[in-house]
């Protein structure tokens, strides 16, 4: 990984559809060496896939929440048991075993309170092992930099 292949990952993190022959010149390489250099990128799982940024109010989602999860266990098989139910739940885009006061945070997508509500306990307070369940609301997501330029910042 070198300052080349660092700016091609900056550049199709901006913008994932811009064509080979656009990010070669910018990064001063042929097409079909720029295309070797990205075709290498993939291999190695540096870029893990292409996707596109949603509008989710426009596709009717219009609540995000943030969910705490408390286990009554940690022993590998009961979370392995959990984040696999987690995985089946409609609406959870991430999952994090984390660190501090809770074992898990969910980012959760719903139509509206009414859909968060029908989740929580339908789907969430039901899950294996949970004893405790502390949601959040975004009320604005701030627009921040993206990974790319996050992780390949010139080093001062």
């Amino acid at each position: 990984m070198d300052r080349i292949d660092a700016a091609i990952l900056k550049l199709l993190s901006g913008n994932a559809r811009a064509p080979v022959s656009q990010i070669a010149a910018q990064v001063g390489l042929s097409q079909s060496a720029c295309t070797r250099r990205i075709q290498a990128l993939e291999a190695s799982g540096h870029i893990q896939g292409y996707g596109a940024r949603l509008g989710l109010r426009r596709l009717g989602f219009s609540v995000t929440a943030m969910v705490d999860i408390t286990l009554g266990t940690e022993v590998d098989e009961d979370l392995a048991r959990f984040e696999r139910a987690v995985a089946e739940i409609d609406g959870v885009v991430e999952c994090a075993l984390v660190s501090g006061g809770y074992d898990y945070r969910l980012k959760v997508l719903c139509r509206d309170l009414d859909d968060y509500e029908r989740l929580h306990r339908e789907k969430m307070g039901r899950l294996p092992g949970v004893v405790k369940i502390s949601s959040s609301f975004v009320l604005r997501s701030v627009p921040t930099r993206s990974e790319a330029d996050a992780l390949f910042q010139p080093r001062g």
